[in-house]
């Protein structure tokens, strides 16, 4: 078997993103087939191994598909037993989240009958996965995943990897009283710099209001921490590239995500932009009270 040869299972809970995560496989050169009857498993794993147009394939399959659950854990084993390679990638995410997806496509849950529930459907759903989730080479928590987010993701673990490329770094800001991101390469919490929150003029202001980053950047300490986290940056960046990375998620969190958080990101922004590396910025609490 060629060594670019990936074979890609796509799996998880209902309303998670599967269809866009196969769009997005798509986009990067996979050949796809969503909702494979799961009797053709293994012989679409074969055509696969023996194809040119294949190297690099995905399966999307869910609890759509007719004794999937009970029988593609003794199916999963039976396989990799009998040497071929294969890697399953497990989508999730919050039971208020696929309500709300479910809630706005108006689609019917696959497990809602009867009188039970959305929420009930979801919570049986990802009860009875339990087991297939304990295959997974990868999990994808998509709750606070755009549509772009996802497609960033897939490219970043699933392309194939260039280390001429330049290395793209995401800087996420957040408030840790909405909860951490999921999917971040580095994380530095920043509660102990100076919060805006307690002065009243600029209580109202976000991180993107200059007066806001000079009071969190300027004191003596800030400015310390500041120039160690930018050396640290640069030293490391680098290291990732000579790696082959591609993509590089940085978590920068305080309380709310409006103040301190904003500040040092964009602070740092510009100083690695300044030393040739691209940076975008995401605020995702920023609008948040």
């Amino acid at each position: 078997m060629s060594s670019r040869r990936r074979m890609v299972v796509v799996t998880g809970m209902s309303g998670s993103g599967r269809s866009a995560a196969l769009k997005a496989f798509e986009d990067i050169g996979y050949y796809c087939v969503d909702n494979l009857p799961f009797p053709l498993l293994p012989a679409f794993i074969t055509f696969a191994e023996q194809s040119d147009e294949a190297v690099r394939s995905v399966i999307g399959i869910d609890t759509r598909e007719r004794g999937f659950i009970e029988e593609f854990p003794v199916r999963f084993h039976s396989l990799k037993a009998a040497g071929h390679s294969m890697e399953v990638l497990f989508l999730e995410a919050s039971d208020q989240v696929l309500v709300r997806r479910y809630s706005e496509t108006r689609r019917p849950h696959t497990l809602a009958r009867g009188d039970t529930t959305l929420l009930e459907a979801i919570r049986r759903e990802r009860e009875a996965l339990a087991e297939v989730r304990t295959l997974a080479d990868r999990i994808l928590e998509t709750t606070d995943y755009t549509v772009h987010d996802l497609r960033q993701t897939i490219e970043r673990y699933y392309s194939d990897r260039d280390a001429s490329r330049p290395l793209l770094i995401t800087f996420v800001t957040f408030g840790y009283k909405f909860g951490a991101p999921y999917d971040l390469d580095l994380l530095f919490d920043l509660r102990f710099l100076p919060n805006p929150h307690f002065v009243p003029e600029l209580k109202p202001q976000t991180g993107e209001n200059r007066g806001v980053r000079d009071y969190v950047a300027d004191p003596p300490d800030s400015q310390e921490f500041l120039r160690r986290l930018q050396d640290f940056l640069l030293y490391l960046m680098p290291r990732y590239q000579s790696e082959g990375k591609s993509y590089l998620n940085i978590g920068f969190g305080c309380t709310g995500g409006r103040h301190r958080s904003v500040s040092v990101a964009i602070v740092i922004a510009e100083r690695l932009r300044a030393a040739g590396y691209e940076v975008l910025l995401k605020h995702r609490d920023i609008m948040r009270t």
